[in-house]
């Protein structure tokens, strides 16, 4: 259970940074079928600004996802120097979008977004991505065929975990920019290293199989 808490709590931070990034920049920091499709349309509008400035976000993005993996083996498995390396780039982040206010203040973010995809892989034995949902989605509904079909299995039901903390992240992100837009990311940031002190702090047992060391 503790696992599943841990997953909902990585969302949330997916969901806020993605909401607060998208509304700042225009782009999506984690969401990267969305800035797959604006890839494509770029290419066929000859838009060169624009296949550029999402072509370096999908890079960035896969690069981060390479970074975790070599961050978390290189630590353990311990989930707290992964939260820990995350926080600081986005803290990096932070700092850079008010002076620079462009496309490249926010590849630190797209590169922590992608970071944080290794903290978790499985939890009970399903697939799980903790800063996009299509997947989760697709293999919900997939489990609900499966049920209508006869079977008994109801593991697929843990696919909501992700889709419940980054609806909940996306809706405060959005909140806090509208509310008090130039702290928001601070505030992501705030929660990231909240986040960090307690996969620190908690025993490793506890998170269950939420482990993306493999």
């Amino acid at each position: 259970m503790a696992g599943l808490g841990f997953v909902v709590l990585l969302s949330f931070l997916a969901g806020m940074t993605d909401a607060i990034g998208f509304l700042r920049a225009g782009d999506f920091l984690s969401f990267m079928s969305g800035n797959t499709t604006r890839l494509a349309i770029a290419l066929a509008q000859g838009r060169s600004d624009a296949m550029l400035r999402l072509g370096g976000i999908l890079l960035t993005f896969v690069a981060g996802n390479a970074l975790g993996v070599v961050v978390m083996r290189a630590g353990g498995g311990r989930h707290g120097l992964l939260l820990g390396a995350v926080t600081a780039i986005m803290g990096l982040s932070a700092l850079l979008v008010p002076p620079l206010s462009n496309a490249a203040a926010y590849l630190p973010l797209v590169l922590a977004m992608g970071m944080l995809n290794a903290a978790v892989d499985r939890v009970g034995g399903q697939p799980l991505g903790l800063t996009y949902v299509t997947g989760a989605l697709s293999r919900l509904g997939k489990g609900l065929g499966r049920v209508l079909c006869g079977e008994r299995d109801a593991g697929f039901l843990v696919q909501a975990v992700p889709w419940l903390g980054m609806i909940a992240g996306g809706l405060a992100g959005a909140s806090l920019s509208a509310l008090a837009e130039p702290v928001a990311l601070w505030t992501a940031c705030a929660f990231g290293l909240a986040l960090t002190i307690v996969s620190a702090a908690v025993p490793r047992t506890w998170l269950g199989e939420a482990s993306g060391l493999r």
